[in-house]
Formats: C-alpha cells, structure tokens, sequence
C-alpha cells in the first residue's frame, strides 16, 4: 500500500499552483514544517522528484509536470463535487423531482409551480403527472403528490386538502326524482377507473351506501377531464370530485344529484423523504406549498 495519501497530492498541487511553500501552507493551514516533511515523504514512497526548490522559488521537474497535470484535473472535480454539494445545501438552485396525479396535480398544483419557478430563477422542476402509483424511490423522486394517504416507509405525509366525490349530471327533469342512491342503477353512466365503486355517506343520516356502477354505462375513461366532457354533454351522470363539480354546479352546468350524499373526505397529501439534510430546493418548494395550502 502506498505510504502516502490524496492530501499529499493536494498539498502538492497546491504549492505548484501557488509557486511556493510559504504560500501553499497558508493557505492549506497547515504548518511549513509539515508541509516540506510531506511532499519529501511523498517524494520517498514514489522514488521521483517532483519539485526543484531554491532560494527564490519552486519549479517542476519533467516528471512533477506529468503528476500535477493529472492530479490537479482530479482536485479540480473534487473541488467541483464539493462547490456542488454546499450549493445544493444552501443556495436555491438544482433541479427538483415530483409526482402527481394528472387531474388534481394540473388544478391543485400548476399556478403554485409556475409561482414558484419566478420566485427561484435557478431552480427546475421535472414535473411527472401520472395516476399511476409509480415507485418514487426507483424513480428519484424528492416531491410525491396523492390522493389518500400511502403508508411508504421513510416518507414524511403532509395532508393538504380533503376532497369528496359527489354524484353530478347534465340538469334535467328526471334525476329530481331521485331520492337515494340505489335509484342510480337505472340511470346511464360515465365512470373513471380508479372511482369506482361510488362510496357515499348521507351526511344527515349517516348512512351508508356503495354504489357498484355495472349497469348503463355509456362511457369509461382512465381521465377526468374526458369525464367531466361526457357529464357536461349529457351522456351520463358520474362520480365526481368536488373541485371540479362545485364550480360547474354553481354556474349551472352541472345539477348535484342527491346533495345530501358524499364520499368520506379523501386526503391529497405531500409526500417527501423523512431525512434531516433536505436539499434546501426541496426544503423551499415543501414550505411554499404548505404555505400556499394553509
């Protein structure tokens, strides 16, 4: 094994790049004394001289030229790395990860990214909507989004918002007839994978009731954009989240069918790794979203 270490060549480097020992122990903070004792010992280990000194200054030999013109690329990189690892601790800049669901990540989300990406010039987000429940840590992901709230191990859940799901329709005169939802067999349909069964509560009553939506079904999608078309259109009624309903139902586009009933609230939560030494990108992007939520 050699009898010398990386410092070794960092303090030779260093004295090349300074043109003295005086300097380079300076600036290393390391005294005269052990400096001179370590390049001679590194000197020993290699059986080559790498410097010739003087009175007046310090010169390269032919072979010192080789070794410095190798290793200083080396330091270079890890002077690199290091400027890199304290950026990404302190400065507001790097590129961050996140997961969403498609719908909800576009309305809940969109404008607080766009803000966001004003306010820091030197941050990037690389934003991936999918209502797929991807593996975020295979994926790298620093920032996750969901509905509900996943169990995943060594993540931090933060809750942002409780949504509920209310049954919605094209307004017309049959669906005032309807009273409770075991009257919705009947009725056509727009469901979207991932709500179904329609889970509603009576909030009066408490009451429970799962609707099974087998019967009548004009339309399913894998979108909530699409359904929320077909509802509008009048192809059928659906299930729909309430963020996308109550303003359409206000301006009259859409009639809440059964008013009374509603999913149990359903979380949309923020999901980050549970670690102290945040990137302080992330750390900034987790405190503008909960700032903005609350």
């Amino acid at each position: 094994m050699p009898n010398y270490s990386l410092d070794d060549l960092r303090y030779f480097c260093t004295i090349v790049q300074l043109g003295s020992f005086k300097k380079a122990s300076e600036s290393l903070n390391v005294s005269l004394s052990t400096l001179s004792r370590r390049i001679r010992l590194l000197e020993q280990t290699l059986q080559l001289t790498l410097l010739n000194r003087d009175a007046h200054r310090v010169t390269l030999t032919h072979t010192g030229e080789l070794y410095y013109a190798r290793y200083c690329k080396l330091f270079e990189e890890v002077d690199a790395i290091e400027q890199a690892l304290s950026d990404e601790k302190q400065q507001p800049k790097g590129k961050i990860r996140i997961s969403a669901p498609i719908y909800m990540g576009k309305h809940f989300l969109s404008a607080i990214f766009c803000d966001f990406l004003l306010l820091y010039p030197e941050i990037q987000l690389d934003l991936r909507f999918s209502n797929d429940l991807i593996d975020i840590e295979k994926k790298g992901i620093d920032i996750a989004f969901r509905v509900r709230n996943p169990a995943i191990d060594n993540w931090v859940i933060r809750e942002l918002k409780l949504t509920h799901n209310i049954i919605c329709g094209r307004p017309n005169q049959t669906t005032h007839l309807i009273t409770h939802p075991e009257q919705l067999e009947e009725q056509p349909k727009v469901i979207c994978f991932g709500l179904a069964p329609w889970q509603l509560k009576n909030k009066l009553t408490n009451e429970v009731y799962n609707v099974e939506p087998k019967k009548h079904i004009r339309l399913e999608v894998d979108e909530i954009q699409m359904m929320k078309h077909a509802v509008e259109s009048g192809v059928g009624i659906s299930y729909i989240p309430d963020y996308i309903a109550l303003p359409l139902i206000e301006s009259g586009t859409l009639e809440r069918i059964l008013p009374d009933w509603q999913s149990e609230g359903q979380p949309f939560s923020m999901l980050y790794r549970d670690r102290k030494q945040i990137p302080h990108r992330v750390r900034l992007l987790i405190d503008y979203t909960l700032q903005h939520f609350s």
